[in-house]
Formats: C-alpha cells, sequence, structure tokens
C-alpha cells in the first residue's frame, strides 16, 4: 500500500459516469462503476471494514475518525462496484459488497503515475512495452458473504467489459499475502517465484530499497499441493487466467501483508476465460 504520497490532485472525486451503467447482472448482484461521490465514499467504507477491522491494517487518527480507507489516488481512479439489489442499507440504497480501483495509464500519466510505482520499479515494464496501454488493479476487496464464484466472475466481467471498453492491453497491480514475516511466507513466496515468475519481457522487480527475495526455499522444496493452499484466492485467480508475477516482494507494514507484482498481458490470458468473460453483459442477466 501507498502511504505519504505527494500527488496533485484535481479538488474533489472523480467520477466515472454521470449516469451508472450496468456492465453486468447475476441475480440480485449487479457490477457497475461508481457514478457519484457518495458511491466512492461507500467503497472506501467497504475497504476501511475489511482490510482495517476485518484484517490487520493499523489506522491512523484520520482513517479511525473518517472509518474510510481513503488515499489521493481514489481521486483519479475509476472504482468498480458491486451491488446487492435485495440487500439495504440503513440509508434505503443497495449495499455495496465489493469493490476494486482502477487507474489508467492515461490518467496515471497526467498526475504521479502508479500506485504500484512506491513498491515496484514498473517504469522500465511501461517502456519495454511503449505501444501498450496498461491499467493498474488494486484495493480489491468483497464483504465475507459474498467471497463466493459468483461474485468474483462479476467483478471480473466488470474488469474485462473496462478492458475492452478502453482497449487496454496489460493489467498490473499489487496483491497481497496475509503477514509481514517472509520466513513464514516461504512456501507460497517460493511458488511463486519458482513456478509463476514473469518472463524477461515483462519482468518488473521491486525497488531496490524495498526488495524481499522470494526464493526462500529450493525449487525441490516446495510441496505444490501445499503451496497453492497457502496462496490467497485472489493470486490464484490471478494466476489461473494467465498472469506473472514481478521479481521479489515488498513488506507493507501499515497493511501487514507482504506484496507481491502481478503483471497480466491481455494477449496472455487464456481463450477460455476470453470466452467467458469477454460476453455481453446480457449473459449475465438475472
Amino acid at each position: 500500500m501507498l502511504h505519504g504520497l505527494k500527488l496533485t490532485m484535481p479538488k474533489g472525486l472523480r467520477l466515472a459516469s454521470a449516469m451508472p451503467e450496468t456492465l453486468g447482472r447475476l441475480g440480485s448482484l449487479e457490477v457497475r462503476l461508481a457514478a457519484t461521490s457518495r458511491e466512492i465514499k461507500k467503497a472506501q467504507k467497504l475497504r476501511f471494514k475489511v482490510f482495517y477491522e476485518e484484517l490487520s491494517a493499523i489506522a491512523d487518527i484520520q482513517t479511525q475518525m473518517s472509518r474510510r480507507d481513503r488515499d489521493a489516488f481514489d481521486a483519479i481512479c475509476d472504482h468498480l462496484l458491486v451491488i446487492d439489489h435485495d440487500t439495504m442499507t440503513k440509508s434505503g440504497e443497495p449495499a455495496i459488497v465489493g469493490t476494486y480501483r482502477l487507474l489508467r495509464q492515461d490518467v496515471a500519466a497526467r498526475y504521479s503515475g502508479f500506485y504500484t510505482s512506491n513498491e515496484f520499479d514498473v517504469g522500465p515494464l511501461v517502456a519495454r512495452h511503449s505501444g501498450l496501454k496498461f491499467l493498474e488493479l488494486g484495493r480489491s476487496c468483497v464483504l465475507p458473504p459474498y467471497r463466493t464464484k459468483r461474485t468474483v466472475e462479476l467483478l471480473w466481467h466488470g474488469i474485462w467489459s473496462y478492458v475492452r471498453n478502453h482497449g487496454m492491453d496489460v493489467m498490473v497491480g499489487c496483491a497481497s499475502l496475509e503477514g509481514t514475516d517472509p520466513d513464514r511466507l516461504a512456501l507460497p513466496l517460493s511458488f511463486l517465484h519458482h513456478h509463476a515468475r514473469a518472463p524477461g519481457e515483462w519482468r518488473v522487480a521491486a525497488l531496490p530499497g524495498r526488495h524481499v527475495a522470494m526464493d526462500r526455499l529450493p525449487r525441490e522444496a516446495i510441496d505444490m499441493k501445499a503451496a497453492l493452499h497457502a496462496l490467497p484466492p485472489l493470486i490464484k485467480g490471478y494466476l489461473r487466467i494467465g498472469a506473472y508475477v514481478g521479481e521479489g516482494a515488498v513488506i507493507d507494514r501499515q497493511f501487514g501483508t507482504t506484496d507481491v507484482m502481478i503483471v497480466l498481458p491481455v494477449s496472455a490470458i487464456s481463450e477460455r476465460y476470453v470466452n467467458h468473460y469477454g460476453v455481453d453483459a446480457t449473459r449475465y442477466a438475472a
């Protein structure tokens, strides 16, 4: 996670659109971009509930008082939401139960770059692929009762619709393993290093001052079944679709995590997943 970044920002929260446009539906669940600053604030409250109340992130006074996970990047990102129309909040509005934060390269370039640049040396990767459009994914979270296949599929359908709509070529972002002791995470980190590391053209390394070695176990010592079991579902999902992992991890002590870099070229996505997610929103009609 990124903290203390000085970023020149426009005033107020950037809105995805004047009117909410549905990207897909599964039963009572809808996926779309946030359309108002109120919806973005509700997504920030959801992130606080997951990162600070459920997990081990450490809140500063401002975060604790507002009970919102927020930073300067929220103002320039689009916010993907999963909304449950069968669950109403106290204000009588459908509940936001999942969210992803999306930052396009053209938007990042107008300000201070990608969020992940605080942990990983993204610049050389982007420079090597100067003809491609990058999309940064981050701040992914879903409320516990909704951590099901259908919610994940709906989120990915929303992301894929966004990728197609904006002509994006590569998705990047940090993914987290819970805990800050890399030796206790030796099995999943070593598995990622030996079996999911990006090839040279897609290689991206942790910043020198933050780099934590991932090859903590030799390849032959890895119990594949146990390693896969130890991986967070989000990382397994990325790998299943065709993502690579960068070189080295980064410890984020405020959020209590060990972060790895995910690189997912659209060209590397398995055809069956393109066929599954890259369909009309009507496929997801209730």
